[in-house]
């Protein structure tokens, strides 16, 4: 009989899996945009409309499953959205034409928030309470990954190959994701009393609304300096086009160094952690600003920005804390409140390009934004002062779904 330890790592290792399929899936188009329009006769930058599509699918889905799913067992509910997520991809390598594609990659996008929610529910619940944060932090290592290996070898794959390859192989992981899940994490019963109702809760609840929108604009910093990091070394730096998977890997490697590292951060005292993380964003962010003109300085500064990813287990933990009864609704739409700061972070740092600004002014952006979401965090702290909601009053274990603590 395997020991505790072999099945927490077999729980781990088939929801991590989960989350590798999820992050190369999403990050592959960066590298196939020419590929893709080509083949469906479309502009290159018109590909950033299936970006687009499938940011909207997890934004939309996050709450549409978790709220419509609310008495479905966890584990089911991983498979099944494993198994959607397998189609969406596999039909996106079918597609005949470009908005067929656009459409099919919204589908492929709506199981992500969700999924990432309900694992991390699921992993946290197998551990010890203060162990919760490097649980999340095992699920999230998947998309950490895919970073630095899965996305850059479907790429290479699409490139090669034809780029439906590419999302054929993610439509294969998912489908191996699922069968994982089917053997190695514990059958759970549903919570009785969960309702749709009782999940929607977790969008007028303050600390809810207050920790998401800390996602939704802290870390968007992280995305401005990531989605220009390339023409910026390249054009300020003079950074040479061979060295663009170099940069890749070591903004990848950043991010799951920052994952464990604000995973333990959190685990010792997550309040503490938040505004410190956010505080080491915008120092890092800043710098960028600064050793963007040399490429080797800039170089390590891409990998200390990839750390960054240090809010992502913290603000997770933070949401199983403050949700109470809507676990599933507020983890989940953690992942979607990133989607957001993806295209917010992107979004504001392509304007200060376009208004002639030097390219690693991304940085200025980014720490701009960190320093606002810790502007937000203090403001939610305050108010939850005021409200008189002591810190340490929150359940000590995640439900496993069944009603009653593991």
């Amino acid at each position: 009989m395997p020991t505790d330890s072999a099945r927490l790592l077999r729980l781990s290792l088939a929801l991590a899996l989960g989350g590798f399929g999820i992050g190369s899936g999403e990050f592959v188009i960066m590298g196939l945009m020419q590929r893709v329009a080509t083949d469906l006769q479309v502009p290159v930058p018109d590909v950033g409309y299936a970006i687009s599509s499938y940011a909207l699918g997890v934004v939309v889905g996050a709450p549409l499953i978790s709220s419509l799913a609310a008495r479905v067992p966890r584990r089911g509910l991983l498979i099944t959205l494993m198994l959607v997520f397998a189609v969406g991809n596999m039909a996106s390598a079918l597609a005949t034409d470009f908005w067929t594609f656009v459409g099919l990659r919204f589908l492929a996008g709506l199981p992500h928030g969700a999924y990432f929610g309900v694992a991390a529910l699921v992993a946290a619940s197998a551990v010890p309470y203060h162990m919760r944060a490097r649980a999340v932090a095992r699920v999230m290592s998947g998309l950490t990954i895919a970073i630095v290996v899965g996305a850059p070898l479907a790429t290479w794959g699409g490139n090669l190959f034809g780029w439906e390859v590419a999302f054929i192989g993610v439509g294969m992981i998912a489908l191996c994701t699922a069968l994982m899940i089917r053997l190695w994490v514990p059958a759970q019963a549903p919570d009785p009393n969960a309702s749709p109702r009782r999940e929607l809760s977790a969008l007028v609840k303050q600390r809810v609304l207050f920790t998401l929108s800390v996602a939704s604009i802290g870390f968007g910093g992280m995305f401005a300096v990531f989605s220009y990091v390339m023409p910026t070394l390249t054009e300020q730096a003079g950074m040479a086009e061979r060295w663009g998977p170099l940069v890749l890997m070591v903004f990848g490697i950043g991010t799951i160094i920052g994952n464990f590292a604000g995973a333990r951060a959190a685990d010792g005292n997550l309040l503490r952690a938040i505004p410190l993380i956010l505080i080491w964003c915008a120092l890092i962010q800043a710098g960028f600003y600064f050793a963007a003109d040399w490429t080797v300085a800039g170089i390590i500064f891409v990998g200390l920005v990839g750390t960054s990813m240090a809010l992502g287990p913290a603000l997770q933990t933070r949401l199983m804390d403050v949700a109470e009864d809507a676990q599933t609704m507020a983890a989940s739409m953690n992942h979607a409140a990133f989607n957001l700061a993806n295209a917010l972070g992107a979004w504001l740092a392509g304007i200060t390009v376009k208004q002639g600004l030097a390219w690693s002014s991304t940085g200025l952006v980014g720490a701009a934004l960190a320093i606002g979401g810790l502007l937000i965090f203090l403001s939610g702290r305050t108010q939850e002062k005021r409200s008189k909601m002591p810190a340490g009053t929150y359940p000590k274990k995640i439900s496993s779904g069944d009603g009653s603590p593991d």
